[in-house]
């Protein structure tokens, strides 16, 4: 039989990061925590957790975790049909829903998906960002229960649709492009003109590159982990990126961007993978997710 307290214990440390900070959101001491996941950990005959900064969770504390996120739901569903058995409608009473996002869409269209989960009150969000090419890693390894990402076929064990596609805009100051393509938009300029990329993950800028170049660049380029950073660098003459339409639309009709050539947009696909368990409450959103990008992603 599976002791829930512990397993609490263990998800609260994931979740949050660090035993203290879990033991904050649970309402015990950090010791008392150390003990349920050591005990479980004893119990189970294999380690949950990886202690760090961040902690981690081995592939047995990921499997375990999305197991209490399931039962989690499940129980929400429930009392929300049979309001007798019904908590005292707290935190610890509004399941989390662990779902992972490309920066990309949380900064132009999801934003209206968790306004509606929100708004419903039956649960809490916990939002991880990482490229496209990448959250469905997230799916994979357990560690959320949905994702938007660029791959479209179903994981083992998760139901997937395509929502759409986002459009990108190569685009720079026109002063950027004054001094770094002065002599056009070419394999050597582009290799040396500084670029915007949000990690080491990300190669939009690359692909785009190499699609005009016709052979593949290295372009030099800044880091910056936020898209609207991405936005307002260009502005500043920082470097040339490719930024999301809905974000530039406005600055390029206004001439404060230009499109490094003009009307090559690059569309990625995207997809909403999610784990077939069977709650209504992931229904609920995958319902959201789908209805924001039909508004709002290319068909």
């Amino acid at each position: 039989m599976l002791d829930y307290a512990l397993i609490d214990a263990v998800a609260a440390v994931l979740r949050e990061g660090s035993f203290e900070r879990a033991a904050r959101a649970l309402g015990v001491t950090p010791s008392a925590v150390s003990q349920r996941v050591k005990l479980i950990e004893e119990r189970m005959g294999t380690a949950l957790i990886v202690r760090g900064q961040p902690c981690m969770p081995t592939d047995a504390g990921a499997r375990l975790c999305r197991h209490a996120e399931r039962v989690a739901m499940l129980e929400a569903d429930l009392r929300h049909d049979l309001p007798g058995v019904a908590g005292p409608g707290g935190a610890a009473d509004r399941p989390v829903l662990p779902i992972a996002v490309n920066a990309d869409s949380l900064a132009t269209w999801f934003g209206e998906v968790i306004a509606g989960i929100a708004g419903e009150g039956a649960a809490l969000l916990d939002v991880s960002i990482d490229d496209q090419d990448h959250t469905a890693e997230w799916l994979q390894r357990g560690r959320v229960l949905a994702a938007v990402t660029s791959l479209g076929t179903a994981l083992p064990g998760c139901r997937s649709r395509r929502l759409g596609a986002l459009r990108y805009r190569a685009t720079a100051s026109p002063a950027f492009v004054r001094r770094w393509f002065a002599d056009g938009v070419t394999a050597r300029t582009l290799a040396q003109a500084p670029c915007l990329v949000f990690d080491r993950k990300d190669r939009l800028q690359h692909r785009w590159a190499a699609r005009i170049a016709r052979r593949p660049v290295e372009p030099a380029a800044h880091r910056l982990p936020s898209a609207h950073a991405f936005v307002a660098a260009a502005l500043a003459d920082v470097g040339w990126a490719m930024n999301p339409e809905p974000l530039v639309s406005g600055h390029l009709r206004a001439g404060r961007l230009v499109e490094l050539v003009p009307d090559t947009p690059l569309d990625v696909p995207l997809h909403w993978q999610v784990a077939r368990i069977g709650a209504p409450l992931l229904d609920r959103l995958g319902l959201r997710v789908a209805e924001a990008a039909r508004t709002s992603l290319l068909g």
